[in-house]
């Protein structure tokens, strides 16, 4: 019964999260604002990780059947893409070299801000 409740708390925000891209015509999706809203509850304590943890796990676990779907539509439609799979194979080679150079960067940024030599 504890998992039931803690999916609903995920699915609570995942929710609030649509009613809000959708009301305010956002351009981001609302499961991203709903995670973030999650995130901020959970950095302010308002709910407790032990509150949503054995579903969080279960998500992450079984996230591979989450991609399903995506899958399944770019075979569906594999008619429309395929004219253009040489330019999404750029956009997606590019995308790598962005991300990994991002996160190059911001984890020089990180350690030597949190991690520098200290003087005592």
């Amino acid at each position: 019964m504890k998992i039931y409740f803690q999916f609903m708390y995920i699915l609570l925000f995942s929710i609030v999260g649509e009613f809000l891209s959708t009301g305010l015509n956002l351009p981001v999706p609302g499961s991203i604002i709903g995670m973030v809203l999650l995130f901020i509850c959970l950095k302010f304590k308002w709910i407790r990780l032990r509150q949503i943890y054995d579903a969080g796990q279960f998500l992450i676990e079984n996230m591979t059947i989450l991609f399903l779907p995506a899958g399944v539509g770019i075979m569906s439609h594999w008619n429309s893409i395929s004219k253009y799979w040489w330019q999404i194979t750029v956009i997606f080679l590019v995308a790598i070299v962005v991300n990994i150079a991002v996160i190059g960067f911001v984890t020089q940024f990180v350690k030597r801000r949190f991690e520098g030599d200290f003087k005592k």
